[in-house]
Formats: C-alpha cells, sequence, structure tokens
C-alpha cells in the first residue's frame, strides 16, 4: 500500500524576517496535478498535488523571488511537472532532475534548455531501491561538460559505506538535508563528524534544510537549528537552502513554511551570511551567466 502524504499548511504565517532581495529557495518541489503530470507508477508514497501556481503564491507570500525546483521519487524520470514550471517562470526558476542511467544525449541537452542544472540520486530506504554508484559516476562524466551538478540524498547511516564512493566521482556533490543526521544525538555524533570530514572536499555542497526532517523534539526544531548554524558558520561559500515545500513524507507537524523563514535569523545570524546562503551561493550554482556578467 502507497503512503499517503498530508496536506501541506494551508495558512503559512508571514515571516518577520526580511530576506535580501533575490532570495532563492533552493529545495522545494511541484507535484502534479496528477490529472496533467500524473504520478509514477512505481513510487512509494503519493503526494497532494501541489502546482506552481500555489508555489509562487507562498513565495511571495515568504519573500523568495528565485526557486530551485528538485524531481522528488513520485514523478520518476519524467520531469515533466517541473519542465512546465520552469518555463512558467520566465528565468527565475532552475530545476533538479532525474534520469534512467541510459538517458541519451538529447534527452540531457533537452533538459538543460529546459533550465535543469544538476541530477539527484536517492539513498534513503523509505525511496526505495538505491541509486547505483556505478551509474552515478558514469553520469557524472556525461554531465561534467554541461555545467552540471549531483545532488545526493542519503540516510546518514549510509555515509560510512558512501563517503569514498562519493569522493571517487569528479564532480560538485550537493548533500541534502544536512546529511539527514540525527538532531537528538548531538554536534557530536560520529554521524555529523562524517558529513563535516566530507564538507572539507571542496567538491561538496549541504543544504542546511530540512530541520522537520532531522528534528526529534518538532516544532520549532530547537533540536536541528545548531546543525544548520554550524554548517553555514564553517562552510558559508557552500551551503544552500531551501523550505522543501510541500514536505512530501512528513508524518505530522506539518511546517508552517513562514516559521522555517524565521529561523534563518538563528541559522545565518549575520546578514553576510545570510546573503551567501540565499543570494550569492544559489547564483553560483544555478544562474552562473549572473555572476558572469557582473
Amino acid at each position: 500500500m502507497l503512503d499517503e502524504n498530508l496536506p501541506f499548511h494551508s495558512d503559512p504565517s508571514t515571516p518577520k524576517l526580511v530576506l535580501p532581495a533575490g532570495a532563492c529557495d533552493a529545495h522545494c518541489h511541484v507535484f502534479g496535478p496528477a490529472a496533467r503530470f500524473p504520478f509514477a507508477p512505481g513510487r512509494t508514497y503519493t503526494p497532494v498535488d501541489a502546482p506552481w501556481e500555489t508555489l509562487v503564491a507562498l513565495h511571495g507570500k515568504l519573500g523568495l523571488s528565485r526557486t530551485v525546483l528538485v524531481q522528488a521519487s513520485c514523478h520518476g524520470t519524467d520531469n515533466a511537472a517541473m519542465l512546465d514550471a520552469i518555463a512558467a517562470s520566465r528565468g527565475s526558476c532552475r530545476g533538479v532532475a532525474m534520469v534512467n542511467p541510459d538517458v541519451s544525449d538529447e534527452e540531457l541537452a533537452r533538459l538543460d534548455r529546459g533550465g535543469v542544472r544538476g541530477l539527484r540520486f536517492n539513498f534513503v530506504t523509505h525511496l526505495g531501491k538505491d541509486a547505483d554508484i556505478g551509474a552515478v559516476r558514469a553520469l557524472a562524466e556525461r554531465i561534467r561538460p554541461l555545467g552540471w551538478h549531483a545532488v545526493v540524498h542519503f540516510d546518514a547511516d549510509r555515509l560510512d559505506r558512501l563517503a569514498r564512493e562519493l569522493q571517487s566521482i569528479d564532480l560538485t556533490l550537493v548533500i541534502d538535508h544536512m546529511g539527514r543526521v540525527d538532531a537528538s544525538k548531538g554536534l557530536g555524533q560520529p554521524a555529523y563528524a562524517r558529513l563535516l570530514a566530507l564538507m572539507e572536499d571542496l567538491r561538496f555542497w549541504v543544504k542546511v534544510c530540512g530541520a522537520e526532517r532531522i528534528t526529534r523534539a518538532g516544532p520549532p526544531y530547537d533540536d536541528a537549528v545548531p546543525f544548520a548554524r554550524d554548517l553555514v558558520a564553517r562552510f558559508p561559500d557552500r551551503v544552500l537552502w531551501g523550505t522543501d515545500w510541500p514536505h512530501p513524507n512528513i508524518k505530522k507537524d506539518m511546517p508552517d513554511d513562514g516559521a522555517l523563514v524565521d529561523l534563518l535569523a538563528r541559522i545565518a545570524p549575520e546578514p553576510r551570511l545570510l546573503r551567501k546562503l540565499l543570494v550569492d551561493n544559489p547564483t553560483r550554482l544555478y544562474w552562473p551567466e549572473h555572476v558572469a556578467a557582473r
């Protein structure tokens, strides 16, 4: 039986924190609408419809003006909903796709023209079969000329086995959700030490979103904030942040996206750190042509 997802927050709060101009939500999704963009037959969960128009309205309320859509497993390797949203954005949105290992060069070129700038690979138990590391390595060779990167999403207990494999891939790699560490175990836990060791390799970036995923205390995620704050302080030029809207696979305490934005005051307490996190870093990774034009 497929997991049925909770509906996203129907009336998120307006954040107290005013975000810098050009702030980017660098990790969120669009799902469906299923009548137009059906979900993958082999999915492990069925989300509620979460269309582009709803996300745009949310971003307007939160003070976000740019977007990176990340393809989720419920749509499999059919990136049509994401590409449709990118096209509708008129340049303010980029994407991270999922593809089959035998994807053609023509399809990669089409995705590139459509605004895709990376590929996502899952090593998470609840999302089904792990990505094949050999296929990841082969695809990395093919997407490097496009200037793309890879996003890797893994359970914290996988990193012991994955670290050496990931370091063998000659590509920028972005780690999802703070490596999904268990926040209740504190900053001194072995899983977090392994994540920090990996981040010493300059090819690695990390997303400091997912407080609602790594928390064990629940809202307002006091146990998760120290991890995000520490990562921003240690690696200010290689961190990204996103809402993770519409929060797939959250089983209770559906996040208030306005409250998640207000957590940024604790995660990146200095204006220069907040600007790096929300503006400068996503620009370098997803809109490098804007950096070159400065």
